[in-house]
């Protein structure tokens, strides 16, 4: 039998808190200001509050924040002459939002340094306070698709928009854990989704698809067609077919050459076994979850965030340009592989680094070639400058980095505060944005932070 969300989870903070974010939502109809960050999690957040709201009757004004930008949080706080419901972001400026005079509401899966203030007009909804990981059991999409649910049981169709924002923040590497698991398996239960095994593969023919791959990056393959003519004529396949019309036996065979290489590389097993995984189709809009990521998460780093939104309230020509989108975002995530691929890397004791010309789309780079291309025992950094304003910073960091003591939200929060910038996010993936001319202190910081993180604990009974 379906479930309903108030028995999801036994900490008695879970119904207060979102008792008290649904409270400040139906009590203050009218138009609400949504804030959220412009990746492909924040965009899928936003999707599902804007079709909450929708359905509620209430007049919505949608904003998307480019980065960690307090002064521009204030800015449009004073802009604001009524509630604000902030998605994505918002859980380190919880005493900034606090002065707001209006209802402010928010849905955020990041680390906070201070306790929310306890005041009536602000309601701070956050996996880490009843015990779910926010950076591996739940992002700001399904935290924001759980809260629509609260508020009306027939916000469950916004799983489309949970689930991709989930596979956006990644956290559907090794498979859905936690509360995204629950939500995902009440998803197909509900028929809202189906799940399926296929290859990681996208294209109109298996020739591009492993010419235009990121996710897997395959060295020699990915960007090479060279590489791909002759990997698939030592397989015996014809490169101009589908993905999705391969007999098993050549998928087998096709799946079986890019985990070697994968392997080969250096690889972790997790990210070379993805070759093959669980892939969720979505009836309603014809395309599979992945897909919609992309899109997604392609809008959002071509600075047109708000046609990722006008996919999910029913603009169908926003589909036709999300996908114009996502072929640039594809593009140029695969030119900056590939310029890491042939120049390497710069190295430092504790990190790896790179600079990138592709703002919008350094953060996505650094991850993939994290999984993909470099040392996995150092955090990589990617540095982004336009025009002489500040620099944008984007880190990465693996689950066996996190495990041995990595904290990329505490190192750059630290590093970027010393340099009179700003910074934070989750332990695996953080960012920073640090004054103009400081990349050079801000990264001997960073490496001294890390290199505290990462250094061999003694062992118990060990002498001091």
């Amino acid at each position: 039998m379906p479930q309903g969300p108030e028995d999801f989870v036994s900490d008695t903070r879970y119904g207060e808190e979102f008792a008290q974010a649904k409270g400040l939502v139906l009590e203050h109809p009218g138009r609400w200001r949504v804030i959220y960050h412009y990746d492909g999690d924040g965009i899928a957040s936003a999707s599902s509050a804007l079709r909450a709201f929708a359905r509620l009757g209430y007049p919505t004004q949608a904003t998307a924040l480019l980065g960690v930008e307090r002064e521009r949080m204030a800015d449009l706080m004073r802009a604001t002459s009524g509630p604000l419901l902030v998605v994505d972001t918002g859980a380190s400026w919880l005493d900034l939002l606090a002065e707001h005079p209006h209802p402010v509401v928010v849905l955020d899966h990041h680390r906070y340094s201070n306790p929310p203030p306890r005041t009536g007009r602000i309601a701070h909804v956050n996996p880490l306070d009843w015990g779910t990981d926010g950076m591996s059991e739940m992002c700001a999409a399904t935290l924001t698709w759980l809260f629509t649910i609260h508020l009306d049981g027939r916000n469950w169709d916004n799983a489309p928009w949970g689930l991709s924002g989930a596979i956006a923040d990644r956290q559907h590497v090794g498979g859905f854990r936690g509360l995204n698991a629950v939500l995902v398996r009440e998803a197909i239960h509900r028929s809202l989704i189906t799940s399926h095994q296929g290859l990681a593969l996208r294209g109109g023919n298996v020739a591009t698809a492993l010419e235009t791959s990121v996710d897997p990056f395959v060295r020699g393959v990915s960007g090479h067609p060279d590489g791909v003519r002759d990997l698939l004529a030592g397989l015996a396949i014809d490169g101009h077919r589908p993905p999705h019309r391969l007999a098993p036996e050549e998928e087998d065979r096709l799946a079986q050459a890019l985990m070697d290489r994968l392997r080969a590389s250096g690889v972790n097993e997790t990210y070379a076994a993805m070759v093959r995984r669980e892939q969720w189709s979505i009836p309603s809009l014809g395309m599979d979850a992945e897909e919609l990521a992309d899109l997604q998460n392609a809008c959002g780093r071509a600075g047109e965030p708000g046609t990722g939104v006008a996919i999910a309230l029913g603009d169908a020509a926003a589909v036709d340009r999300a996908r114009a989108a996502e072929e640039r975002w594809r593009r140029g995530v695969l030119e900056g592989l590939l310029r890491l691929e042939a120049g390497g890397i710069n190295s430092m004791r504790s990190l790896q680094w790179f600079e990138s010309p592709e703002t919008a789309l350094a953060g996505t780079q650094a991850g993939l070639a994290m999984n993909y291309l470099l040392d996995p025992q150092r955090p990589v950094f990617a540095f982004s400058h336009e025009g002489g304003g500040p620099i944008k910073v984007s880190g990465r960091g693996t689950t066996e980095l996190v495990a041995r003591g990595l904290d990329l939200a505490s190192a750059c929060r630290t590093a970027a505060q010393e340099v009179r910038g700003e910074g934070g996010g989750h332990r695996i993936a953080s960012g920073a944005t640090i004054p103009d001319g400081s990349r050079d202190a801000f990264l001997a910081i960073l490496d001294r932070e890390i290199a505290g993180q990462l250094a061999p604990r003694p062992s118990a009974g060990a002498a001091p």
